[in-house]
C-alpha cells in the first residue's frame, strides 16, 4: 500500500490545527504553506543563525536622489496591497504556516566608511539580517558607494532591495518593482489601501496558496514518485568537499553574450542547463553526476496574479549525455515539475538512490522583459551585481535574457579553488556561446 504524500500529510495536519474550515480557515487563521516554503522554511531551521535565503536586487541611483521617507511609505503601500509581504513564518504544534500581519516600511540607510564601497558594506548588512521583521526590507548604501567599480564611485548611491525567498518568485520581484514605482511616484502609503481592497488581496493569496498545493497533491501521485526515482537513480554525487583552511569568501566570475538573431527565449534555458552540467563536470570530475537544482514553475492557471513563492526547486542529475539527450529529458521533467522538492527527495532515497538533497550547484535564469526597471522620482536604477553573498550550493550560476545575455558564475572559496572555478566558468561560457 502506497503511503500519502508528504503534502496530503501536510494538508491533513494543517486541517486538524485550524479546524474543518481549513485549508481557507476563519479570519485571522494561519494560512498553509507551498511545497516552496516548506523547503526554504526548512532550510532557515537548520541554520545555524535562522537565517533566511535571500533574494537581492541592488540598484545604483544619482548620489541624493532617493528619499528614504517616501521610499518607506512606498514599501508599506506595497506590503498593504500584498499579504506575502506581510507573511511571518511560524511552526505551530509540528505544522509550519504563514500568519499576516500589519504591513510595514522598511528601509535602512547604511553608511559607506571612506575608502569602502557598497560592495563591501551591504553584503555585510544582509548578513545581519534580524529574525524579527518583514519579509521585504530595503538597504540604502550612501556616501561613497560606487558598486565595486560599476558605477561613477562617490555620484551614486547603490539601493539593495532585498526579499525573504519564501515570499518571492521572479514573477514575484517585476510586481514589486513596478509597485514600488508607482506607491513612491504617487507619494503613498499602507493607510492608502481601502479595507475592502486589502481584504479582497487576502481571499486572493488564500485562494492562489489553497491551488497550489492542490496541483502539489496532484503532482506528488504514486506515478510521479516512481518517475522521480527512476529519473535519479543514476545521480553519483560527489562527497561534501575538503574543507580549504584560510579560505572563505565568494569568488566571481561573469561574461557578456550576443543573442542570436530571433528569439531565442525558448532554446536559452535548456543550453544553459547543458552548459550549467559541463560547468560542474570541470569542477567534480566525469566520474560523478552531480545534482544541479533551478527554480521552475508559477501560480495554478486558476489563481489571479498575486505575489508569492509559487516556484519549485526542480533537480537535475547532470550526467554526460549530449546536449539533444539532456533536453528531451529536461522536456519529460517538466511534465513531473510541480511535484514538491521534499517529495522528490523522499521518493529518490527510498528507491535507494545515494542522495541526501543537497545541491552541487544551483542554476537561475532570469527573462529581464518581464521586470519593470524600478523608478524612484526622477531616476531610474541601474541594476548592479554583488557577488559577495551567502551561496546555497558550492557554486552557483545566474543567467539574465535581457538585450543580451548575462552570465554569471558565483561559488564558495571554502568549497572550490578559484583556478578550477575559473576553468569550470570558461567551459559555461564556451558551452553557451556555441549552442
Amino acid at each position: 500500500m502506497q503511503s500519502p504524500s508528504i503534502t496530503s500529510s501536510y494538508l491533513d495536519r494543517y486541517r486538524r490545527l485550524t479546524g474543518p474550515d481549513g485549508p481557507g480557515g476563519a479570519p485571522g487563521a494561519p494560512l498553509p504553506v507551498t511545497g516552496a516554503q516548506r523547503r526554504f522554511l526548512l532550510a532557515r531551521r537548520l541554520d545555524p543563525a535562522g537565517r533566511p535565503t535571500l533574494v537581492p536586487l541592488f540598484f545604483a541611483f544619482p548620489a541624493g536622489a532617493v528619499d528614504p521617507a517616501r521610499l518607506r511609505a512606498a514599501a508599506g503601500h506595497l506590503a498593504a496591497l500584498h499579504p506575502a509581504l506581510r507573511a511571518r513564518p511560524e511552526v505551530s504544534r509540528g505544522v509550519p504556516v504563514q500568519h499576516l500581519g500589519a504591513p510595514e516600511g522598511w528601509v535602512r540607510e547604511v553608511p559607506v566608511p571612506p575608502g569602502a564601497t557598497a560592495a563591501e558594506v551591504l553584503p555585510r548588512a544582509l548578513a545581519d539580517w534580524p529574525a524579527d521583521g518583514p519579509p521585504l526590507r530595503l538597504f540604502l548604501a550612501t556616501g561613497d558607494a560606487g558598486a565595486g567599480g560599476a558605477g561613477a564611485g562617490g555620484a551614486e548611491d547603490v539601493l539593495a532591495l532585498v526579499l525573504d525567498h519564501a515570499v518571492c518568485d521572479e514573477q514575484s520581484l517585476g510586481g514589486i518593482t513596478d509597485g514600488l514605482t508607482r506607491a513612491y511616484a504617487e507619494g503613498l502609503g499602507p493607510d492608502d489601501v481601502p479595507d475592502e481592497r486589502v481584504a479582497a488581496g487576502t481571499a486572493a493569496y488564500r485562494e492562489a496558496v489553497t491551488l497550489q498545493l492542490a496541483a502539489e497533491e496532484r503532482a506528488s501521485a504514486p506515478a510521479a514518485r516512481a518517475y522521480w526515482a527512476r529519473r535519479l537513480a543514476g545521480l553519483r554525487p560527489p562527497p561534501p568537499p575538503a574543507a580549504r583552511p584560510g579560505a572563505a569568501g565568494t569568488g566571481s566570475a561573469r561574461s557578456r553574450l550576443p543573442l542570436p538573431a530571433g528569439d531565442g527565449r525558448a532554446a536559452a534555458f535548456p543550453a544553459a542547463l547543458d552548459a550549467c552540467a559541463r560547468a560542474a563536470h570541470v569542477l567534480y570530475g566525469p566520474e560523478h553526476v552531480p545534482a544541479l537544482g533551478y527554480p521552475w514553475g508559477g501560480r495554478p492557471a486558476a489563481a489571479g496574479p498575486v505575489l508569492g513563492c509559487f516556484l519549485n526547486t526542480v533537480v537535475h542529475p547532470a550526467g554526460t549525455e549530449s546536449p539533444e539527450a539532456r533536453t528531451d529529458a529536461w522536456w519529460d521533467d517538466l511534465d513531473h515539475a510541480d511535484a514538491p522538492f521534499d517529495e522528490v527527495v523522499h521518493a529518490a532515497r527510498g528507491a535507494g538512490v545515494p542522495w541526501t538533497g543537497r545541491f552541487d550547484g544551483l542554476l537561475t535564469f532570469e527573462d529581464l522583459g518581464r521586470r519593470p526597471p524600478l523608478r524612484l522620482g526622477g531616476a531610474t536604477g541601474r541594476e548592479t551585481h554583488l557577488d559577495d553573498r551567502p551561496l546555497q550550493a558550492p557554486f552557483a550560476v545566474s543567467v539574465s535574457y535581457g538585450d543580451d545575455l548575462l552570465v554569471r558564475m558565483a561559488w564558495r572559496r571554502s568549497d572550490v579553488a578559484d583556478d578550477r572555478a575559473e576553468d569550470a566558468f570558461a567551459a559555461l561560457v564556451s558551452a553557451l556561446a556555441t549552442a
